[in-house]
C-alpha cells in the first residue's frame, strides 16, 4: 500500500491497457442501375406507320403543291380547301394504304438497318456523328430501294384527284396499284424515280435518325435531360427541321418523276432542267412549309412512338456496375 502511494506520487503507476473497441462497418447495398432497353428491328417501321396515319393529309397536300405546274402561287391552306370542296374531307386520306405500305417497307428497312448496324460499329461506346451519318446513309440507301414501289403508288393515289376523271388511275388500294402498274406498264415502272427516292432516303435518314441520335445523346450528357418523352420531343423536333432542309429539292424531283407519264423525263438531269425552266430555282422548294409541317410532326410522332416501344418492349441490356 505504501509502495503504491509512493509510485502514484512519482507518476510511475502504469495504467491498465484499454480494451480495443469493436468498429462496426455498415455495408451499403450496391445500387444497380435500371437495365437499358435497346430497340428491336421492327420498332421503327411500326412507329412510322402509326405516325403516317396521323400526318397523311399533310403529305397529300405537299404532293399536290409539288406537282402543281405553272407560276401561280398556291398555298397549303388554299390547296386543302380546294381538295375538300371538290372531293370531300375523305379525299385528304386518298392513298392512305399506300402510305402505310411505304412505311412498312421503306422506314422498316432504314430504321431496322440502323438499329442493327449501330451496335456493331460501336459496341461499348457512343459512335461519333460521322459514324452515325455513315450508318444512316447505308440504311437510307437500302430503304430507298425497298420502299420505291409503294412510294410510286402512294404519290399516284394522292395525285389522282387532281386529274380529270378519264385520266385517273383509280387504284383501289396499294396492292391493286402495284398489280396494275406491273401488268400495264411493266415491273420497271414501279421503280420510277428510284435514284431520287434513294438520294432523298439517304438525306432524310441522316436528318431524322443520325442527327436525332446525336442531339438526344448530347442532351442526356448535359445532365439536365433524362430519357423521357420531353427529351424525345425536343430532339425529334430539331431532327425534323434538319431533315426538311436537307431533303426538299430531292423530294420535289422524286415526286415529279414518280408521277410522270412514261418517257416524260429522260432522266434526273432532264427532270431538273425542265423543273427549273418552269419556275426557276424556287420551284425546287415548292411546298417547303407544308413539307416541314408534315415532316416535323411525322418525325416527332415517329420518335415518340418508337421510343415508347423501346422503353416498354425493347431488349434489355444490363449496365456494368
Amino acid at each position: 500500500m505504501v509502495q503504491h502511494r509512493a509510485m502514484a506520487a512519482t507518476g510511475q503507476i502504469q495504467q491498465q491497457p484499454q480494451q480495443p473497441q469493436m468498429e462496426i462497418s455498415v455495408v451499403e447495398p450496391v445500387e444497380r442501375k435500371e437495365a437499358k432497353r435497346l430497340p428491336k428491328w421492327y420498332h421503327g417501321g411500326v412507329a412510322s406507320a402509326a405516325a403516317a396515319c396521323c400526318t397523311h393529309p399533310l403529305d397529300l397536300i405537299k404532293v399536290h403543291l409539288q406537282t402543281h405546274a405553272g407560276n401561280t402561287k398556291v398555298g397549303g391552306l388554299q390547296m386543302a380547301s380546294t381538295i375538300v370542296r371538290g372531293q370531300g374531307f375523305t379525299a385528304l386520306y386518298n392513298g392512305l394504304t399506300a402510305s402505310v405500305g411505304r412505311q412498312l417497307t421503306y422506314s422498316l428497312t432504314r430504321f431496322g438497318v440502323y438499329d442493327v448496324v449501330r451496335p456493331l460499329v460501336a459496341e461499348n461506346r457512343d459512335p461519333i456523328l460521322l459514324e452515325k451519318m455513315a450508318i444512316a446513309s447505308f440504311a437510307g440507301f437500302c430503304g430507298g430501294i425497298v420502299g420505291t414501289p409503294c412510294d410510286v403508288i402512294n404519290v399516284r393515289m394522292q395525285n389522282d384527284i387532281k386529274l380529270k376523271k378519264e385520266l385517273r388511275r383509280n387504284y383501289r388500294n396499294v396492292f391493286d396499284g402495284l398489280f396494275q402498274v406491273a401488268s400495264k406498264e411493266g415491273p420497271s415502272a414501279l421503280f420510277n424515280g428510284v435514284a431520287m427516292a434513294t438520294m432523298r432516303a439517304v438525306l432524310i435518314t441522316n436528318g431524322q435518325i443520325a442527327f436525332y441520335d446525336q442531339i438526344k445523346n448530347y442532351l442526356l450528357q448535359t445532365g439536365y435531360f433524362t430519357d423521357t418523352m420531353s427529351t424525345h420531343f425536343f430532339a425529334s423536333l430539331c431532327a425534323g427541321g434538319i431533315a426538311t432542309a436537307m431533303t426538299q429539292p430531292a423530294d420535289v424531283m422524286k415526286t415529279r418523276m414518280m408521277n410522270a407519264k412514261k418517257n416524260e423525263y429522260r432522266g434526273v438531269i432532264h427532270c431538273v432542267t425542265l423543273t427549273a425552266q418552269q419556275g426557276g430555282l424556287r420551284t425546287f422548294f415548292k411546298g417547303f412549309i407544308p413539307a416541314f409541317i408534315r415532316l416535323g410532326p411525322q418525325t416527332v410522332l415517329t420518335w415518340l412512338f418508337k421510343e415508347q416501344l423501346r422503353l416498354n418492349f425493347g431488349t434489355k441490356k444490363d449496365d456494368q456496375l
